[in-house]
């Protein structure tokens, strides 16, 4: 655990005590549940990450601690971050590509960041016993122990990310005072569970839309889906196919390890399966989803995507989930961030999420805040 000094501003009544841990054991399950009683991505969750090896990151958490209780508390991650991580493929990124190959530091700082990589959201955890008003207060010094941190390890830039825009507007005013800048960050796709059969959902599709996907459906026929609290012998297969996926994916920044799937799994026991598609015996697709018996969140869909589309397998999954959600009582399927075409297709509805950063540099900072809408991943208006 490393103690910061206090901010040079005036001590407010409680006088606050930031404590940086290296280890979420560090802080305890209740108490960090206690301040986020309404997180999926929980405790647990923080902490299948945390051991799950995953290369080139740090992990701290902050607390702010009033009279021996854990007022406020935020996970936050070290990391050496290319700027070019969330460029379009296009002329640009392919040129800062090739300046790289010749210059491997080029338009990469040391990072940290408050939030996590591996969590669909970020946000402030506060105990229930504090009241709305002081909350503003008790950021202010989290972020200003997490600036002095972030000097400490030597990190030139610093960052929030994936704040929801509800939260984002609540912080604005210490990240104003702080002269944090914000860029669109990937929108979070949800849909309600106020419907009572697939029936009823598909009835309220457009027809267009309900007609093909009931084409689709078709595809169920030739496809074996298992629910699974474990991955088995399986395991090689589903990593392969993650590792599938992501070399398709346009966006890359943790690349997750074994010990991240079995992680989920494990420690977040009776909140999370993983459900397996198969052909003819073999293993196509599967997709990992975490829930706290409220909300179900679609943590990663991989699949084979030479073989797998055919089946539709990424449309099964998404009525697999439906009928999970209504079977269970949960009210609301969370299915995350990218590819939003088919999800407000299918009645999703977004929420905008932002990042902030701010170089300790002014001079830099100017220019990262000039050239910031390039690398702005916003995509909720399209």
């Amino acid at each position: 655990m490393l103690q910061l000094s206090p901010s040079p501003s005036p001590p407010p009544a409680l006088d606050p005590i930031a404590e940086v841990h290296f280890s979420i054991r560090a802080v305890g399950r209740d108490a960090w549940n206690a301040c986020f009683h309404d997180q999926v991505e929980d405790y647990d969750c923080l902490l299948a990450i945390e051991e799950a090896g995953i290369g080139g990151f740090e992990w701290r958490y902050i607390t702010i601690v009033e009279d021996g209780r854990v007022s406020a508390v935020m996970p936050a991650f070290l990391c050496l971050y290319a700027l070019d991580t969330t460029l379009e493929d296009g002329l640009l990124r392919k040129a800062v590509r090739r300046v790289r190959q010749r210059f491997p530091g080029f338009l990469t700082l040391r990072l940290a960041c408050l939030g996590s990589p591996c969590t669909e959201t970020g946000t402030v955890g506060f105990h229930p016993d504090v009241p709305p008003e002081r909350r503003e207060v008790l950021f202010a010094e989290l972020l200003s122990y997490f600036e002095q941190l972030a000097a400490t390890e030597d990190c030139a830039l610093m960052g929030l990310k994936d704040i929801p825009q509800p939260v984002a507007a609540a912080l604005d005013g210490p990240l104003s005072a702080r002269r944090y800048a914000m860029i669109g960050g990937l929108p979070t796709a949800w849909l309600d569970i106020d419907f009572k059969s697939i029936d009823e959902y598909l009835a309220r599709l457009s027809s267009g839309t309900r007609k093909d996907m009931r084409r689709k459906l078709k595809s169920f026929a030739q496809v074996r889906v298992e629910i699974r609290t474990d991955f088995g012998d399986f395991l090689p297969e589903v990593m392969a196919l993650y590792h599938d996926t992501r070399n398709r994916s346009e966006w890359q920044f943790e690349e997750l390890t074994i010990d991240y799937f079995e992680g989920i799994l494990s420690h977040m026991r009776g909140r999370s399966f993983c459900a397996f598609y198969f052909v003819e015996d073999r293993l196509l697709a599967a997709n990992l989803i975490v829930h706290d018996g409220r909300v179900a969140i679609d943590k990663f869909f991989c699949m084979d995507g030479e073989e797998g589309r055919p089946y539709n397998l990424y449309f099964l999954s998404w009525f697999t989930n439906l009928r999970y959600c209504l079977e269970h009582g949960i009210g609301r399927y969370q299915s995350g961030q990218a590819y939003y075409e088919n999800k407000v297709r299918l009645g999703s509805k977004l929420t905008a999420n932002a990042m902030f950063f701010r170089h300790r540099n002014p001079v830099l900072q100017k220019i990262l805040r000039l050239v910031s809408p390039l690398f702005s991943t916003d995509e909720a208006g399209q």
